[in-house]
């Protein structure tokens, strides 16, 4: 049993995500490849090559690739994928845009976002928005995967020593185009990725408000989130959105400052190791997960923890 790992890059840095899935990959008890698909990667190929665990790169590299347009992405794993036992792709909007393809290409059922390999054909999930879990097992003969990332530890990106092996191309599908790629530039920590996040909800009542949050993040080299309810109201970028139809993060320390704690939101940040809520209502769901929880007026409450990091 082989697993094969799609690299997530942007052919010059490797993404954290990917060390996480290979962590997940690693449990199926097998060798660990990694495929990276894109244009002149050179530089992220060095990299995925000392992942520790990670026995072998393939390179994919052509212009039809450098853009990591699903079709194409797709098409090469399935190219590959007659190799392999299980393919897993980091449960992120690139993974889940590619990895339904290629189950349906290769007449698998898909299991996303698993949080657990219990054993090489099962595997845990979350459903029902996280309330429950549930252990699933594949008879497919390729098992397709989506890896939640914050289940599993990053693999060490130093010490290994991986072989390289270059892959053929496949065609372009012809099929889309990049039309233009408009890219959020911030000081801030990635938002999966950051050890500390600090969010708001639609408690601050305006976007004018929500700038309040920024003196505390920036104190805490933290990200900042938001709730569905704080984007849907134009308080915060679709970006910044934390939960089921969101991001899911699991930091260090999670702030969450006027969310109420819906089902949805709890989804993407419960897995956090210490919880911070700020809220007036005594009532609300997010104390009901909250390690620590004030219930005061957040206007009140978030400068006075500002002055006292």
């Amino acid at each position: 049993m082989t697993t094969l790992v799609i690299a997530e890059h942007d052919n010059t840095q490797l993404k954290g995500a990917t060390l996480h899935t290979v962590s997940a990959a690693r449990k199926i008890g097998g060798p660990v490849h990694v495929l990276v698909a894109g244009l002149d990667t050179q530089a992220v190929t060095d990299v995925a090559a000392r992942i520790e665990g990670v026995e072998k790169v393939l390179v994919a590299d052509a212009p039809q690739l450098a853009e990591g347009l699903a079709e194409n992405v797709a098409a090469q794993v399935i190219a590959l994928a007659g190799r392999y036992s299980h393919i897993f792709f980091s449960a992120t909007a690139a993974g889940k845009n590619v990895a339904p393809r290629v189950a349906a290409k290769l007449d698998a059922s898909q299991i996303s976002e698993i949080v657990s390999v219990e054993a090489p054909d099962t595997f845990k999930r979350p459903i029902y928005a996280g309330n429950a879990i549930a252990t699933v097992q594949s008879s497919d003969a390729v098992i397709v995967a989506t890896v939640r990332t914050t289940a599993f530890d990053a693999a060490r990106p130093g010490g290994g020593a991986a072989s390289i092996e270059t892959v053929a191309a496949v065609p372009d599908a012809n099929t889309s185009r990049v039309v233009r790629r408009e890219v959020v530039k911030s000081d801030r920590p990635e938002l999966t990725a950051a050890r500390v996040v600090v969010s708001g909800g639609r408690g601050l009542g305006s976007a004018e408000n929500f700038a309040i949050l920024e003196p505390l993040a920036e104190k805490l080299g933290a990200a900042i989130g938001a709730s569905r309810a704080a984007v849907d109201s134009g308080f915060a970028p679709n970006d910044y959105q934390v939960g089921q139809t969101g991001k899911i993060v699991a930091p260090e320390l999670y702030v969450a400052v006027g969310i109420s704690g819906a089902i949805q939101h709890l989804a993407g940040m419960k897995d956090a190791k210490v919880i911070v809520a700020v809220n007036k209502d005594a009532d609300a769901p997010i104390f009901s997960v909250a390690d620590y929880g004030l219930v005061g007026d957040l206007f009140d409450v978030v400068p006075a923890l500002t002055q006292l990091v």
